[in-house]
């Protein structure tokens, strides 16, 4: 019975805020129009008498102007919207209609108000008759199924879980059990007694390098992002059995650069670079991470980064080797999720560090261009905007804001405007760095595409002042210019 008295008073509560003001007539707004019009002709008359008295216009001309303008407030005084000035008769008109009772709302205002005050109790309680359930008990917190609220696991998943947390009671030494729970606590999010788990698994198994990894891959994780000690030893111990394994490699690398030792770091990527095809997925992710140790060094990126082999080529198969073609692909297949898997799990760990320190600027422009060489386009547009926030005004930051924009339009043989937003972000970082090259560059190519070819011209005659005539930027930003004097 509650439930119905509180029901029904927030329900006249809101009717009562509603329907008033329908039932009101605005008071005033011809009075103060009138009063308006009045006090123009008013000043209009005395210009005119200003204009008579400087001899800027005639008697005769003085005469008729006070004779329309004069007209002019009769027709407001004879309609009853306004008072007549030192006019008696008028004042006492007015005084009559002050005390006279307010006007009433126009029919369909109190119509619309009638309806309201009806319908919305009735649609209201309607509503609530099909969808509402006041039979329901309440449901205190201990009760409910939070994980499924919240989209957890499904019930099966988690009763197998339980079954098997009981059998490795029973038989704790069993690497291949506890992998399978820690593998299962990493892709629920419960990262510690994923790690709690893994560590178990390798403490059995011994050297399985895949199972190392997947356990510094989880305590880097669970660290937000930061190579603990305890991972640093794992991927070390990885490379004892396997100096070319990649992905310990990267990350035996990354705790170096943590920990300080950023010449040890840059040597061990660029290495890994070297000897990495350069149709790898972990290619751009670590020429990134140079790029940021050869800063952190003040050395040039560009004279430290080494090319990456030769991407792999397929080798041919007979037809009579089917079934080992059959094997190589599917061992390419497993590699190729091996090698995502791990490049998503750098990602998302990186990811998780800036959500605990997201104040690090070169680490959301990192994480927005590896999102970028993922294909995920609103999540790089995410990170950079992100980067923008806490930097607004460095223009490396603005220009990845606009790239990152620019990534994700559909791609266009036919030339057209950029995102306005990309455009306002690249003027942006022009106006902080005159000579920021990449910015000159695209907003060139704006400007070119929307036929601005004064701009496109400027723009690009500046660029081309930064590169010596041997260099081939220099050759390529000349073509262009020849190009727009072309009229192409």
């Amino acid at each position: 019975m509650l439930f119905w008295i509180v029901a029904a008073a927030l329900t006249a509560a809101v009717v009562l805020l509603i329907v008033p003001p329908l039932l009101r007539k605005p008071e005033g707004a011809a009075e103060e129009r009138a009063a308006y019009d009045l006090e123009v002709y008013r000043d209009q008359l005395g210009e005119l008498e200003r204009d008579q008295g400087r001899g800027l216009i005639s008697e005769a001309q003085a005469a008729a102007a006070r004779a329309e303008i004069g007209r002019r407030m009769l027709a407001i005084a004879d309609r009853g919207k306004g008072p007549v000035k030192n006019g008696a008769k008028n004042g006492a008109k007015n005084a009559e209609k002050a005390k006279a009772p307010a006007a009433r709302a126009p029919r369909s205002a109190m119509a619309l108000a009638a309806l309201l005050a009806v319908l919305l109790p009735l649609g209201t309680l309607a509503v609530y008759g099909k969808l509402g359930r006041p039979e329901l008990p309440a449901q205190p917190l201990a009760s409910r199924n939070l994980d499924h609220e919240r989209g957890g696991p499904p019930k099966n998943v988690l009763a197998a879980m339980d079954k098997l947390k009981a059998q490795l009671a029973e038989t704790p030494d069993d690497p291949q059990g506890w992998a399978i729970l820690g593998q299962a606590y990493a892709k629920m999010g419960r990262l510690p007694e994923a790690a709690d788990a893994l560590g178990k698994a390798v403490a059995l198994a011994g050297d399985d390098l895949e199972l190392l990894g997947s356990y510094g891959e989880v305590l880097i994780s669970a660290n937000g992002g930061t190579v603990p000690d305890e991972a640093r030893k794992t991927f070390d111990r990885v490379l004892a059995k396997d100096p070319a394994e990649p992905r310990a490699r990267f990350y035996a690398a990354l705790a170096r650069f943590q920990a300080g030792d950023t010449k040890d770091a840059l040597e061990r990527w660029s290495a890994l670079l070297a000897e990495s095809h350069a149709d790898a997925p972990w290619v751009p992710i670590v020429r990134t991470q140079i790029a940021e140790a050869a800063k952190a060094l003040n050395l040039d990126p560009a004279k430290v980064t080494p090319e990456p082999l030769p991407a792999q080529q397929q080798p041919p198969v007979a037809q009579d080797q089917g079934q080992n073609q059959g094997q190589g692909q599917a061992q390419g297949q497993a590699e190729g999720e091996d090698q995502q898997q791990m490049i998503r799990g750098m990602v998302d760990g990186l990811a998780a560090r800036l959500e605990a320190n997201p104040d690090d600027v070169d680490g959301w422009l990192r994480l927005s261009r590896s999102y970028g060489v993922m294909g995920e386009s609103a999540k790089a547009i995410d990170a950079a905007r992100k980067a923008r926030e806490r930097a607004p005004q460095r223009p490396d930051v603005l220009v990845a804001y606009a790239s990152a924009l620019l990534s994700a339009e559909p791609r266009s043989s036919k030339p057209g405007p950029m995102p306005e937003e990309a455009v306002a972000a690249l003027r942006q970082a022009l106006a902080v760095e005159p000579d920021n090259r990449d910015a000159l560059w695209l907003l060139g190519l704006n400007a070119a595409g929307v036929g601005q070819t004064t701009e496109a011209t400027d723009l690009w005659t500046r660029l081309l002042a930064q590169f010596k005539p041997e260099e081939p930027e220099y050759t390529l930003i000349r073509a262009r210019l020849d190009s727009l004097k072309a009229g192409g």
